[in-house]
């Protein structure tokens, strides 16, 4: 059976999957060529569980092997903008979006059809983006949309027409850091470009049963179109343990739904525009996805509350995050010791954190033994066993102050050698506050029972605002009211 001639709403559906499952076999790769606009190495991880929730939307239709191209298009659109994260999932929505407009009222997806549509997910993409920077996504998409152009101008196939597509954008890839400063000091190519180029990849498997590219040797990072790793491997770091900067100075990422009409919109851009760069604002029909990179998060969200009702709003210090990916990328063992006083306590503390700052105050605390890791990134329990078996004293008391690290310091405890006793610390705060209960000739039984009992004294809170009416304990709720939440609920 040969290369398909057209596509139809189920080979669309059959994309994504694929492309999903390309994001998610070369994720760490991409993560690990991020470092332009923030070095925070979530590139890969943010464009797929962005197409994880287009996934999740085509899902749920309703007798999903034979949805219309109208409900496959509907799903893909929705899913895209409804599940975008970070910078570089917002602008792999747009693109999406623009490609599925095009289609919109076609059953099936000639090659002319094809090329019209990646051309179109270039431009939009491009509409989206405040200031578009060339050397990034937005080139290799164009890219895309000017080599299938070419092709079906001269009358070839589907097959044909993606493959000139993917070579072409293969090609503007692989020149990426001739266009930005950033990747040529890396020695890398875009990573936004890099998992861009996977969804060429996805057309072509559905298209001509092609298998997706392997991902290169996490040693090198290369590019996924390319094995020839050693011309991009990522930059080299003397380990001094200063400060990550950040591109621009710009310290926040703020992100979030904005339910506001679509002609309010260019004004709102233009107030963003003042305060921040890597901005881009997709969306319509009322619901518009968010993303800026800004020193001003205050003015950032009051914007928005000028216009019309943000939710689901997340603000990433984005210093603290590419600080956190440098430490785990570059640590060897995890260990920041303090010089040494006296012999060693009977139970000693081991901590995860990141950050020199937030260090320095555990240390203060008694801590001696940290391990460089967070929300976004893990250690390992073969990470954390080396440390605890390194460590001279006895006994040992461990703080992971995060959840997703909890379990593997259980793990870690059956484990090690030695006694070791997990505090469930789910933050920082917690941890500093287990801290105050810590008695170095203590065991680390007791220690464990103190200490969590300290833990657990620290409340956490956040404010919000409602987006809708509601009833809650305390009383009716109306949209708009603040609102004290803990972990109990709302206060």
């Amino acid at each position: 059976m040969g290369p398909l001639e057209r596509l139809a709403p189920a080979d669309l559906a059959a994309t994504m999957t694929a492309y999903r499952d390309g994001l998610r076999l070369h994720q760490e790769a991409i993560n690990r060529l991020n470092v332009y606009p923030v070095p925070d190495g979530d590139t890969g991880t943010n464009m797929a569980l962005t197409v994880e929730s287009v996934v999740s939307e085509l899902g749920g239709l309703a007798g999903s092997a034979g949805a219309s191209m109208a409900e496959v298009r509907k799903a893909v659109a929705h899913g895209s903008l409804m599940g975008a994260r970070g910078n570089s999932g917002v602008i792999l929505s747009q693109l999406l979006r623009g490609f599925t407009a095009v289609i919109d009222g076609a059953e099936e997806i000639p090659a002319p059809m094809l090329a019209q549509a990646l051309e179109a997910a270039s431009e939009a993409a491009r509409q989206a983006v405040l200031r578009p920077v060339e050397g990034t996504i937005l080139t290799v998409a164009r890219a895309a949309g000017e080599g299938a152009a070419e092709a079906a101008g001269r009358g070839a196939g589907l097959l044909e027409v993606l493959e000139g597509a993917r070579d072409t954008a293969a090609d503007a890839l692989e020149h990426t850091p001739e266009q930005l400063p950033a990747l040529k000091r890396a020695g890398v190519v875009d990573a936004g470009g890099a998992g861009y180029l996977l969804f060429l990849d996805a057309l072509l498997r559905v298209t001509d049963g092609r298998a997706l590219p392997d991902p290169p040797p996490l040693g090198l990072a290369s590019s996924p179109l390319s094995h020839e790793a050693e011309s991009w491997r990522p930059p080299e770091h003397g380990g001094t343990g200063t400060a990550v900067e950040v591109e621009g100075g710009l310290r926040y990422e703020v992100m979030y739904l904005l339910d506001a009409p679509d002609e309010t919109v260019p004004a709102f851009r233009e107030v963003w525009a003042g305060i921040g760069d890597s901005i881009v604002v997709v969306g319509g029909d009322g619901l518009w996805n968010c993303h800026i990179h800004t020193n001003d998060v205050g003015p950032a969200i009051e914007a928005a509350l000028d216009v019309g009702r943000p939710r689901n709003i997340t603000v990433t210090d984005l210093a603290e995050q590419a600080e956190e990916a440098r430490w785990v990328r570059e640590g060897t063992g995890g260990v920041v010791e303090d010089e040494p006083w006296g012999p060693p306590p009977r139970t000693a503390v081991v901590a995860v954190a990141n950050g020199e700052g937030i260090g320095r105050i555990f240390r203060s605390l008694g801590v001696h033994h940290l391990i460089p890791g967070g929300q976004s990134m893990n250690p390992s329990t073969a990470q954390i066993l080396d440390v605890v078996e390194a460590v001279e004293s006895p006994e040992v008391v461990l703080l992971p102050n995060n959840e997703n690290i909890h379990p593997v310091g259980l793990q870690v405890a059956e484990l090690a050698s030695k006694p070791v006793r997990v505090v469930p610390t789910s933050g920082i705060v917690e941890g500093f506050a287990a801290l105050l209960e810590y008695d170095p000739e203590a065991g680390a039984e007791d220690n464990c029972e103190q200490m969590a009992a300290s833990a657990r004294r620290v409340v956490a809170g956040e404010v919000t605002r409602a987006v809708r009416d509601a009833a809650g304990p305390a009383g009716p709720i109306q949209a708009g009211d603040w609102l004290g939440l803990s972990r109990d609920g709302i206060e």
